[in-house]
């Protein structure tokens, strides 16, 4: 698979089972809980980080003691395995700084 590929839900399930990613709508959900605002900054912090390595930039929501990741491949209107390996990413930074899966 090339990074262009559209994915469909039963092509990623296997992925993304035991993370916090869902595959809905064309794009990629997570969400973590962390202890405060500036854990949550920490987890955005790391995510940037891999992010730029990639070129593959997620869409973020955050607040108070929690952070939502939402990915897709603007490019071709849907998930892509850059997607799949960016939640990968995520799930491993988030394993590593204490966050729970959650909204």
């Amino acid at each position: 698979m090339n990074g262009r590929n559209i994915l469909t839900p039963a092509d990623t399930a296997d992925d993304l089972a035991g993370t916090a990613f869902i595959h809905v709508e064309g794009r990629l959900e997570g969400a973590y809980r962390t202890a405060d605002f500036a854990s949550a900054v920490q987890v955005l912090d790391a995510v940037a980080v891999v992010a730029d390595e990639l070129d593959h930039h997620p869409d973020v929501r955050l607040g108070w003691g929690r952070v939502e990741f939402e990915l897709s491949s603007h490019d071709v209107g849907g998930v892509t395995s850059r997607d799949v390996d960016l939640a990968r990413r995520i799930t491993e930074i988030t394993n590593e700084q204490g966050a729970r899966i959650g909204n």
